[in-house]
């Protein structure tokens, strides 16, 4: 599901929080690409359950955070970000993806 807010961060154009893809604006629900890395992010909560995914995510991203110490890099340098970012343009990624693939981008 699908929800236009204009309450996102400026640094992200797309959240995903299961079961939703929160999205900056209108143009952005036409960005396959962008919506098919918000999808990775919805599967990847669905594999760890959504309390873990995220204490992970932020425990994941404040130690990469202290060690690179540039807030867009540590993002980028989660795994799960690694992950959706590497496989953003396969579209048959979150059907074929195995549990827990994201280990490998550690």
């Amino acid at each position: 599901m699908i929800i236009i807010t204009k309450f996102l961060s400026k640094r992200y154009n797309a959240m995903a929080i299961w079961p939703f893809i929160f999205i900056r604006s209108k143009q952005s629900e036409a960005d396959k690409i962008l919506l098919n890395h918000e999808k990775i992010h919805l599967k990847q909560q669905i594999e760890l359950l959504w309390i873990p995914f995220f204490i992970w995510y932020f425990i994941e991203f404040l130690i990469r955070l202290i060690i690179i110490r540039k807030w867009d890099k540590a993002y980028r340098s989660i795994s799960f970000e690694r992950e959706a970012y590497l496989n953003e343009t396969d579209f048959n990624y979150t059907k074929n993806k195995k549990w827990g693939s994201f280990v490998k981008y550690l």
